[in-house]
Parts: structure tokens; sequence; C-alpha cells
């Protein structure tokens, strides 16, 4: 009963453009599906919210198999944005997301910039979601995906036809895949996007040394897991710091510790990817151990550790 009334006075909450979420920890999209099929092992409503899967204007089949390999201290994925289509999606699978309490995001991507447009404005006659984030850096397909994230120009103009047909919160997803990270967080962020999820999977590839083939089919594919948590906090450090737009970590996250890494560099919010497929319970377990911490630690709002990094000054 104690503790209970201590967890109640700690406001986890965070806020992405008007969007409020009751904490910080989000699903990453492709590793959480549409959340129905974890809903017999969590209470969803406990997670700040949901981003599902990568939705696109027609059905996609994904990449030919094998397309999940295992690497050092992660996984390689060349998926394909797999998916029934935006149709398909808005039948089977937005009720189930309508009925949750919690926040739902919708990742979107697109073969052109225009389907972009197209799948929003399906989805928003449906209604029923919370927000979208735009799916610019996949680098597991041939059309779109991160070949538009490595084009400032083409992020920019994606983000700039969005944001005209809808209100709702708006994220866009950046790779790490380019020479400045920076340079296409502006650009989001100058045509009206309310967030960034920093970043999207690192460009790898893995062979086989007995039969002398690459792992994946697609010979090439995306890298995540703690192998790259290193590397998406540089960038969130770079972000944070170009922009004036909250920022979503992304990469690694496998801990409590992770989390705190990720807030204490300057992100509002952060994403579970790879982690919950070691561990299907980790997003609401997180939620449980971000409560603990601040109780702990006599803090009793998410702020006060949100970009308490502490740099040293040069000597």
């Amino acid at each position: 009963m104690i503790r209970e009334k201590l967890n109640s006075v700690i406001d986890l909450s965070v806020t992405i453009g008007r969007l409020k979420l009751a904490n910080p920890i989000l699903t990453a999209s492709g590793t959480f599906g549409s959340g129905e099929e974890f809903f017999p092992l969590m209470d969803l409503n406990r997670l700040g919210g949901i981003i599902t899967k990568a939705v696109t204007l027609e059905p996609r089949a994904g990449n030919p198999a094998p397309r999940i390999a295992e690497t050092a201290c992660g996984m390689l994925n060349s998926i394909g944005l797999a998916n029934v289509g935006v149709n398909r999606f808005i039948k089977e699978k937005l009720p189930f997301l309508q009925s949750l309490k919690t926040k739902v995001i919708i990742n979107i991507a697109g073969k052109t910039i225009d389907e972009f447009s197209a799948v929003i404005n399906k989805i928003e006659q449906a209604g029923g979601v919370d927000g979208y984030e735009l799916n610019v850096s996949c680098p597991n397909v041939k059309e779109g995906g991160m070949a538009f994230g490595t084009s400032s120009k083409v992020t920019a103009e994606i983000t700039a036809n969005v944001r005209k047909i809808t209100n709702k919160c708006l994220i866009v997803k950046l790779t790490p895949n380019v020479t400045s990270i920076a340079d296409f967080a502006n650009a989001a962020e100058s045509e009206g996007a309310d967030g960034l999820s920093v970043i999207n999977t690192l460009l790898g590839m893995a062979v086989d040394v007995n039969t002398k083939r690459p792992k994946l089919a697609s010979i090439k594919g995306g890298l995540s897991g703690p192998a790259i948590k290193p590397v998406a906090i540089a960038k969130v450090f770079e972000v944070v710091n170009s922009v004036n737009i909250p920022v979503i970590g992304v990469g690694g996250i496998m801990n409590i510790d992770d989390v705190l890494e990720f807030l204490i560099t300057g992100a509002t919010a952060v994403q579970v990817g790879t982690a919950n497929f070691v561990n299907p319970k980790i997003s609401e377990q997180l939620v449980a151990d971000l409560e603990n911490y601040c109780q702990k630690n006599s803090i009793r709002k998410i702020a006060e550790i949100i970009g308490s990094l502490r740099v040293l000054e040069k000597a």
C-alpha cells in the first residue's frame, strides 16, 4: 500500500507535440506486431504507447528467407516491411488497437512520397489512433525506405505532405546511415515534425563460413540489439543538441540502465525493440523498473532525469 502511494505521486508522463504519454516507454516498430500478439503476456495499457509494425498502401510479402540472423550482441533482419496493407490493417488490426487506453502510433512506409499520404488518409478516415511514425529509414527495401531517409530534401517533402493532412502527433524515424543525422533532423523539424525517432537499424552483413554464403537472402540487413546502443546514444546526443523538438531514443535497450542512458542524454522517450524477442514482457517490466528507480532516488518527475547529462568541461 505504501509503495502504491509513493508510485502514484511519481510523474512519469512525457509529451511529444500535443501527445501526452503516461510514461516514456514505447515499443519499437517491427518488434511488437500490432500489439495484439502481446496482449496475453502483459498489460498493454501500462506502456506509454505502442508503435505498430509498418503499414503500407498495398500488402507486402517482404523479403525471401532467410531474413533474420543472430550476431554478437544483436541481430540482423531483412524482413522487407512485410504487412497486410492498409485496408486489411484497418479492418483486422485497428479495432483491437482502438480498444486500448495506451497511446497508439502507426508506423507508415511507402514506395513513393505520395503513398505516405495515401496510407495516412485512409487511417485518418477510420480514426482512433494518436499519431504516426514516418518510416523513411528502413534499410531492407529496394523502393523507398532508406533511399528516402538519405535525402534530407525528400525527408522534408514527405514530412511536409503528411503534415498537411493530419494534426495528430507526427514522428519521423531517422537512419544512422548518413554523414550528418542532424541535417535530417532539422529537415523534418522545419516541415512540422513533432518528434524524431533516433535511430533505425545500422546496415550490416554476416557470412556463414561453412557455406560461404551471406546469412541473409538479401545479403545485407539492419543490425539491431545491444551492439548498436553506443551509436544510438551518440546520435541522440547529436540530434537533441540540434533541434527543439523531442527525440525518442531507439537502439539496444535491454534493461533500465539502458533506458536511463537515453533519458539522461536528452531523449524524451525510448523505444524497446530487439529485447521484445528475448523477453516479451520487457516493456512492461521497464515501466515498473523506472518507477522503482525514481522512488529509490526521490525523483518525483521524469523531467528531472531527461537531459541531465553532465559533460566534462575542457581543460
